[in-house]
Formats: structure tokens, C-alpha cells, sequence
């Protein structure tokens, strides 16, 4: 009896024991966790990893927080501070804000000269503080918001209050050096057009300054300071609010927020659809509410559609296009519209009409201005003058005639007195009277597309937390079941995989299963391409087939020399197959039986660039401009729009494929470099591309990013101007290449370089195809011209992004008709 109380005494100690182990383990790591994660001071010589989430610094009360978060769902990562309680982790501030790290090894550090540095994966320095010559001895985030670097002494050095972006936060001192410039859309990289700043005459203002105008909208432009109740007559430039929510500018701008006391946490911040507002935090919801804004009517916001389109505010603001004209981008409001006419032609007086749309009106850009004028004097008037594109008139008795040189800032209001009359050609077809549609075929939402990303969203940093905080509690309990389960695998993995296929093009096949993309049978090929009987073309890893499927798709199958090219097989495959874009060549599917490997492209009509560039059949300058627009957003999507960046690494006419409306089709993926989140870093095993298209980098044996296909690019597009090869190199007597003389490229770039610098006006003209036979648009040249220059930078970092790029052609497209 003794014996077995016993025995049941000591298994019940065993099992309290059992279950209290794991109990105090799971203590010491919930205490200690936070110990481990967070640092309140970054000191000199120290670092922090964009891979590691335990990497930031926090505020004493942990109200904001300092490091690394991620540019939706990529691997591009901002350094940066936010706020720490709210939902979705406001970002407030930005060390680099148009130019995010890769998530491989970039770092912020704290340098022992101390700078405050951070660098990119290949080392680039992307951003430092200007303090090498002080003597830094730590960082911290203070309880304000403000991220300082202090001396040994504790006096700050450097504060990011001094650099604001979008954000002003409570006590920090906006002054005539500080700008609030919000990104041009939600989760996007590329600066925004709007700004808050103080002008000139010392009152603080908010602008558009877009690509092709510039326009202030707040204060109300229609008055001058004194009648928006500011001033001129002061000799500071200073604005800040306080704690209690109370704003004070020295141009006496003053306001108070609807919520006014302490114990709220607030912020400033520009958005970007151009309004200015204060957010006050909600601390039982985490979310964020308005408590005051500049702009009550959002549609009083100059730009937030767009040149020649209209604003009209229903629930929210909505842009339309008027009649005659069509939107540039069908998901960005901001880029405006087009008309579908030639502009040239609104200067025959006797061949155009007019448009009425009531209650429309734009702002500003008057060639004209006259009260007391009859509706038909106002008309007679703007048909006179070529430069008028359209006038506004004004019934508000005496009647007033507004001829307009530019449309900009489109307004309709049902309380506006008057109509705008727009000229266009007399055989378009509109209804007299026009009628605004607003979501106009696309989502009449104005300004630039969102993006469904939000800074730090919890996803991000909450849930990462909970996962490392419940893995070490069992970490120690399942490490012995985690090794048998990965023999297990193995076994499995050895026994029944499939030996037909690799692993990484089933990885690939699975993610595009959905679609169109399969696997054929090397039967169903052959028999497709007739036993490949039409070539189409021919590269340096196989040739090129045309064929036509069962189902009487026409299809291009690349059949692959021999197996010493999987490599390009598996980059082709897992690459395209995952990707689609207008300006991109689509893959239908791929072959992998024994030494057979061919890959499925949608088949291309009119074959590639190079044949319609360097032969008798060349192209036209409205069709080179949209080609070269078009390749340029192909690249800009793999570089910069892609959930993995891609690397072509083989930019050249031959593989920028033309469809039957001789739209461009980038092809030929099979050099590409996929730089997958996570994975390796910009290593090669051998040098790619085509010879005369490769970027000094290669040679340099530097790490290989986009700017790659920036260099090529640039080549293509001079080659489209000049309409002969570039890529080629000066040989000699012999007829050997020789590498020590310069290049045709060199040659050329440094002729157009001295007849820019030397002022020379024909200079275009003595470069352009002498074929077009003076048939292309000037503007458009010189612009070609000038990114092409830039594109072939030898400094890398001197050439623009495909993105930047785009922009810079999108802003001339309109001119495409205007030929000289």
C-alpha cells in the first residue's frame, strides 16, 4: 500500500514536471522576446539587416518605430519610421523615399566616422547623413517622431525632422527649406506632382507641378494673400502645430483641429490626391480619422485628373474624359486624356465645331479675358485664334468670355453659370450638347490607381511576431520529430518524384495552372509545327518554329539545341510562364521528354524589330515612338511591377517581336535573371546577352542589376532614330574587330554630345533616318535622343530607371500626330 502512494506520488511529480518545463521555458522566452527585438539606440559600428524583422529601434514609450518595411508584396524595402500603435502602421517618415533597398543584404549602419548609412544589396550607398566629420556616438528615436544622432555629450548632431517627406508630426518645424511631397500613388515609388512649401512672397502654399504644367490651388488662387486671410509682409518662413492640435504659421494661418486637447496622438501629412490633412488617432480602434483638411471640395485640387479631363464630385470625386477625347492610361486618372483627333487639324477656322458642356469650367491658362461679350463674339474669337482649344463663356448677366490656350483643371459644378465650348474637327462625331459619362469605360476614381498595399500592415510585423513567439515554445519539443519527418520526405521525394520533369518547372506549372499554360507532349509539337517545317528564326540556343495548335491557336515553339541549355530552359519557363503583359511575349506551355525541350510562345505576327528598322520595309516615326514607349513598358513591369524582379539581360531589336497593329512584344526570356524575394544575389555563372548590346558591367565583372537592360535599351532606341546599327564595332585594315578601338556607339554618342553643346540647329535632322525623309516629330527626337544618351551612361548609376523612362515618352506621346 506504502509502496503504491509512493509510486503515485512520484508519477505525479513526473507529470507536473513534464508539463512545467515547456511552462517556464515559454516565461523566460515571452521576457525575454522583447529584450531581443527591440534596441532603443543604434551606436556607432552597428548595423541593422533588412532580413531581420528583430532589427529596429523604438521610442521610450514605444510610440513609434524605426527600420525596415516592405514596398507591398516585393522584395523592395524602405528604411523608415512609423507609428507603433497604430493598425496600420503609419509611415511618417523615409530616409530615401524614391529609391527602396532589395531585401538581400541591405543594411542601415552607423558608421565609425560617423555617418548614417544605408546601402543597397550590391553595396551602392542609396542614402547617408551628412555627419562624417562630428563625432557620432549613437542614434535614437525620440518620443516625438524624431530619429537623432547625438554626440558623446548627448547634443543632437542631425534629426530627420530637418528632412520631412509627406509627414509634419506635432512640434516639428516646418520652415522655406522644407518640402511635403507625397509618392504619385499609394505604394509607389516614383515622387508625386503635388507639394506643400512656402513661396516666395513667404505664404505657405500647395502647388501641382506636373510634367507638363504647374498650378497652385490652395490658398484659393483667385484671391491674393490678404483676401485668404494671410500675408506677404513677414520676414520668416515658419509653421508647426502643437500637441493640443492648434496649427500657427508666420503668414497667420491658423486653425485649430475638430478634436482639440491633449492625449492624442496626430499627424499631418499630404495625401496623394493632393489634400492636406490632420489625422487624429483612434486608440480603441487603431485606426485613423479626420479632424481637419485644406480642401473641403476635393475636386477644387488642380491635377487630380489629368490634363483635358473634368472633375465632378458626386459621393467622391470622378474624372471623364469630354467628348472627342480618351483617356491616356484606363488605371491613372492622373495622366489625363488624349483626343481622338489630330490637333492640327482644329486650325482650319471652316472645318470645326463646337462642343457645348454646361457647367463646366476650367481654371486658369486664359489667352483671353473679356466681360460684356455676346456668346457668338466669344465664339468668332477662339475660332480666330489657333492656339484656342476651346472657351469657357459665363452667363452671369454681362456675360464674360474665357478663350483657353490649355485644359487644364476641368471643374463641373451645378452652381456654375456658364459652359465651356470645346473646338473640335466638324466630322467628329458628338452630340452638340455634350454628355459626361463618369466612369467612361474604367473607374472614374480620380487620380492615380492604388495600389491594394499599405505600409507595415500588420501582416507584415504582427503576425511575424506571434509566429516566432509561438515556434519557441515548441521548438525544443519538436526538433527530433522535425528530423525524422525530413527523412521521411527524402525517402518519399527518392521513391516516387517525377524524374520526367524538374522540380522548379513543376513549381512553375503549378502557379500558372490556372491559366492557358500546359505541358504538350513532343508528339503534339511535331505534329503542330508540320514536323517543323517553317523556321521562323534562329538563335544562339535553338531555333525558332511556327506552328498551329488543335484547338487552331497559331504558336512559335522554340525547340532548344541540347541539354547544356536547361539552364535557359528552366529561366524561360518559371520566368514567362508566370508572367503577362501586353508588351510581353506570352507562353502557352512547355515539352520535356528525354533530350527533347521546346517551349509554347503566342506567335507573332510581323516578325522582329530588326527587320523593320535596318530593311527597305522600315516602319514610320509614329510606329518607332510607340514601339520604343511600348518596349519601355514592358521592362519597366519586369523591373519594377514584378512580385520577383526580372532581369532580361538580352535587350536588342531581334527579340522585340511585332504584332499584327505592330504593337512591340518583348521575347526571349531565356537569358533572363530572375531575382526571386529571398533568393540569391545578383551572381552570374557566365556572361550573357548579345554582344554590342552589353552593358560595361559585364566586362567590369560588377554585379549585374536592371541598369543592364537600361544600356541595351538606350542602344535600341538611338538605332530606331538613326535607322542603321550602333551595336556594331569599328574593325580594321584586316577586317578583325579590334577591341581597342572605340565603338560605333562611342563614336556616335560623342558626335551628338558636341552638336548639343555647340548649339547647332539642324543637328536633329542630319541624325534622324533619312528614309522618314524629314516625316517624324522633333520634340519627340531630341527626347529619344536624350534618353538614349542617358541610357548608355558607363556609370550605372548615371542612367535613368525603365519607369523614369516611361514617364519622360508618356509626357510627348500626345505630340505623335504633330510631325514636322
Amino acid at each position: 500500500m506504502i509502496s503504491n502512494s509512493f509510486h503515485i506520488l512520484l508519477a505525479m511529480k513526473s507529470f507536473k514536471l513534464c508539463y512545467l518545463f515547456p511552462i517556464l521555458v515559454l516565461s523566460f522566452l515571452v521576457l525575454t522576446f522583447p529584450l531581443i527585438t527591440a534596441s532603443i539606440s543604434l551606436f556607432r559600428g552597428d548595423s541593422f539587416s533588412v532580413k531581420d524583422d528583430s532589427d529596429f529601434i523604438t521610442s521610450p514609450q514605444k510610440t513609434f518605430t524605426c527600420g525596415f518595411y516592405p514596398l507591398g508584396n516585393t522584395n523592395a524595402y524602405y528604411f523608415g519610421i512609423w507609428y507603433t500603435k497604430s493598425k496600420e502602421k503609419t509611415v511618417v517618415w523615409t530616409a530615401k523615399q524614391d529609391r527602396p533597398v532589395n531585401i538581400q543584404d541591405s543594411k542601415l549602419t552607423l558608421r565609425k566616422n560617423g555617418a548614417l548609412e544605408l546601402t543597397d544589396v550590391d553595396d551602392t550607398i542609396v542614402w547617408q547623413t551628412n555627419t562624417t566629420s562630428f563625432d557620432i556616438e549613437r542614434a535614437e528615436l525620440l518620443e516625438s517622431g524624431n530619429l537623432v544622432l547625438r554626440n558623446r555629450q548627448g547634443d543632437i548632431l542631425w534629426q530627420s525632422f530637418d528632412l520631412p517627406t509627406d509627414t509634419l508630426l506635432p512640434h516639428q518645424f516646418f520652415t522655406k527649406n522644407h518640402r511635403l511631397m507625397p509618392p504619385l500613388r499609394k505604394g509607389g515609388i516614383s515622387p508625386g506632382y503635388f507639394s506643400l512649401y512656402f513661396d516666395s512672397d513667404n505664404v505657405l502654399r500647395m502647388i501641382y507641378d506636373g510634367p507638363q504644367v504647374s498650378s497652385i490651388y490652395w490658398p484659393n488662387p483667385d484671391g491674393d494673400p490678404y483676401w485668404n486671410g494671410r500675408t506677404s509682409q513677414n520676414s520668416t518662413r515658419l509653421a508647426y502645430f502643437d500637441g493640443m492640435g492648434r496649427f500657427f504659421s508666420s503668414d497667420r494661418l491658423q486653425f485649430n483641429v475638430s478634436d482639440m486637447g491633449f492625449g492624442i496622438l496626430r499627424r499631418m501629412t499630404i495625401d496623394t490626391d493632393g489634400n492636406l490633412r490632420v489625422y487624429s488617432l483612434d486608440n480603441s480602434t487603431g485606426l485613423w480619422k479626420i479632424s481637419w483638411q485644406a480642401v473641403a471640395q476635393a475636386c477644387v485640387v488642380h491635377g487630380i485628373c489629368g490634363r483635358f479631363s473634368i472633375c465632378t464630385y458626386v459621393t467622391e470625386p470622378k474624372c471623364t474624359c469630354p467628348p472627342g477625347y480618351q483617356m491616356v492610361n484606363a488605371s491613372d486618372w492622373s495622366q489625363g486624356c488624349r483626343p481622338m483627333f489630330r490637333s492640327r487639324s482644329l486650325f482650319d477656322s471652316e472645318h470645326v465645331k463646337f462642343v457645348e458642356i454646361p457647367n463646366v469650367d476650367y481654371w486658369g491658362f486664359d489667352l483671353n479675358a473679356t466681360v460684356s461679350f455676346s456668346l457668338g463674339s466669344c465664339k468668332a474669337l477662339c475660332l480666330d485664334d489657333p492656339n484656342c482649344r476651346a472657351f469657357v463663356y459665363r452667363r452671369n448677366g454681362a456675360g464674360t468670355c474665357y478663350t483657353k490656350g490649355i485644359l487644364f483643371n476641368g471643374y463641373r459644378s451645378p452652381g456654375f453659370p456658364g459652359s465651356v465650348f470645346l473646338k473640335v474637327p466638324m466630322n467628329l462625331s458628338t452630340s452638340e450638347s455634350g454628355h459626361l459619362i463618369l466612369d467612361h469605360g474604367a473607374d472614374g476614381k480620380c487620380g492615380s490607381s492604388s495600389e491594394d498595399v499599405l505600409f507595415g500592415s500588420p501582416s507584415m510585423y504582427v503576425m511575424d511576431f506571434k509566429k516566432v513567439k509561438w515556434i519557441y515554445p515548441y521548438l525544443f519539443c519538436s526538433t527530433l520529430g522535425g528530423i525524422e519527418i525530413l527523412f521521411f520526405v527524402l525517402g518519399w521525394w527518392a521513391l516516387f518524384s517525377k524524374h520526367g520533369i524538374p522540380a522548379s518547372i513543376e513549381d512553375g506549372y503549378k502557379m500558372v495552372s490556372s491559366t492557358q499554360f500546359r505541358r504538350f507532349t513532343y508528339t503534339e509539337l511535331k505534329k503542330a509545327t508540320k514536323n517543323f517545317k517553317v523556321e521562323l528564326g534562329r538563335g544562339g540556343s535553338g531555333a525558332v518554329y511556327k506552328g498551329v495548335l488543335a484547338d487552331g491557336r497559331a504558336v512559335a515553339v522554340k525547340k532548344l539545341a541540347n541539354d547544356q541549355f536547361q539552364e535557359e530552359f528552366l529561366a524561360e519557363m518559371t520566368t514567362i510562364g508566370r508572367i503577362n503583359h501586353m508588351h510581353l511575349v506570352r507562353m502557352w506551355g512547355f515539352c520535356s521528354e528525354g533530350r527533347h525541350q521546346l517551349l509554347v510562345y503566342e506567335y507573332v505576327e510581323n516578325s522582329s524589330l530588326d527587320r523593320h528598322i535596318f530593311n527597305m520595309d522600315f516602319l514610320g516615326w509614329e510606329q518607332r515612338y510607340a514601339v520604343a514607349l511600348g518596349t519601355a513598358k514592358g521592362l519597366a513591369y519586369l523591373h519594377h511591377e514584378c512580385l520577383e524582379w526580372v532581369i532580361h539581360c538580352d535587350v536588342k531589336p531581334e527579340n522585340i517581336l511585332l504584332d499584327g497593329e505592330f504593337e512591340p512584344k518583348i521575347s526571349d526570356f531565356g537569358l533572363a535573371k530572375l531575382s526571386q524575394r529571398g533568393g540569391p544575389g545578383s551572381d552570374f555563372t557566365k556572361i550573357r546577352g548579345t554582344k554590342g548590346y552589353m552593358a560595361p558591367e559585364w566586362a567590369l565583372n560588377q554585379p549585374i542589376t536592371a541598369k543592364v537592360d537600361v544600356y541595351a535599351f538606350g542602344i535600341v532606341i538611338l538605332e530606331m532614330v538613326k535607322g542603321s546599327r550602333l551595336s556594331s564595332w569599328v574593325v580594321d585594315d584586316d577586317g578583325e574587330c579590334d577591341h581597342e578601338q572605340e565603338s560605333q556607339l562611342g563614336v556616335f554618342v560623342r558626335m551628338v554630345k558636341r552638336k548639343i553643346q555647340s548649339g547647332e540647329d539642324s543637328w536633329v535632322e542630319k541624325i534622324v533616318d533619312p528614309r522618314l525623309e524629314g516625316k517624324f516629330s522633333k520634340n519627340q527626337t531630341v527626347t529619344l535622343i536624350k534618353i538614349g544618351l542617358s541610357c548608355v551612361e558607363q556609370d550605372r548609376n548615371k542612367r535613368p530607371t525603365m519607369a523614369s523612362v516611361v514617364q519622360t515618352l508618356l509626357d510627348c506621346e500626345d505630340e505623335i500626330t504633330q510631325l514636322t
